[in-house]
């Protein structure tokens, strides 16, 4: 199957209470509002593919990463309020992954280029944070906290000038991978 075919088959159902009860809404591609679909969410089955989930529209607000599988109250487990209000498909990405680093905004300061997951930029390049970069190949999860902790931010490929734009720095990132779908 080659990853176009694999991203039109990506799936997620939403449900507005636990345990997958009550209403549902299934996507199978990005959703800027959902508000018009469910008053709420409580849980969601990732059936294929992997979904970033926002508690506001059009991607806004924070964000979740959300790969194959079931979560009967993920709201609760992931600390999130039930507002769920858009949702984004995460395109299958099967290649190298590369991705400029930069210690300050507008790529200036020092610059390093990653391939490979990074549980602290500190310890690894002795950078204090990353405040912009370039993405050029594959698709990133960016951390505020090393160890991959903390909120997240979806990367796919492009220039990213300044993350003081959404009051994040970051200091770990991972690659999503195709296992995860």
């Amino acid at each position: 199957m080659s990853p176009s075919n694999m991203n039109m088959n990506s799936r997620i159902v939403f449900f507005e209470e636990r345990n997958f009860q009550g209403r549902s809404y299934e996507c199978s591609s990005d959703c800027a509002d959902m508000s018009s679909y469910l008053s709420r969410c409580h849980s969601c089955r990732v059936e294929r593919g992997c979904f970033m989930i926002y508690d506001r529209s059009n991607y806004m607000g924070n964000q979740f990463f959300m790969k194959r599988g079931e979560y009967t109250d993920y709201m609760s487990m992931m600390g999130m309020s039930d507002c769920i209000r858009s949702c984004r498909m995460i395109p299958m990405h099967r290649g190298q992954y590369r991705m400029r680093i930069y210690e300050r905004e507008n790529f200036g300061g020092q610059m390093n280029e990653m391939m490979d997951d990074c549980d602290n930029i500190q310890d690894r390049y002795r950078m204090s944070n990353c405040m912009s970069c370039n993405v050029m190949d594959g698709h990133w999860l960016m951390y505020e906290q090393p160890q991959y902790r903390g909120r997240m931010m979806y990367m796919r490929p492009g220039e990213y000038r300044n993350f003081m734009n959404q009051g994040m720095r970051f200091m770990s990132m991972r690659r999503i991978m195709d296992s995860y779908y």
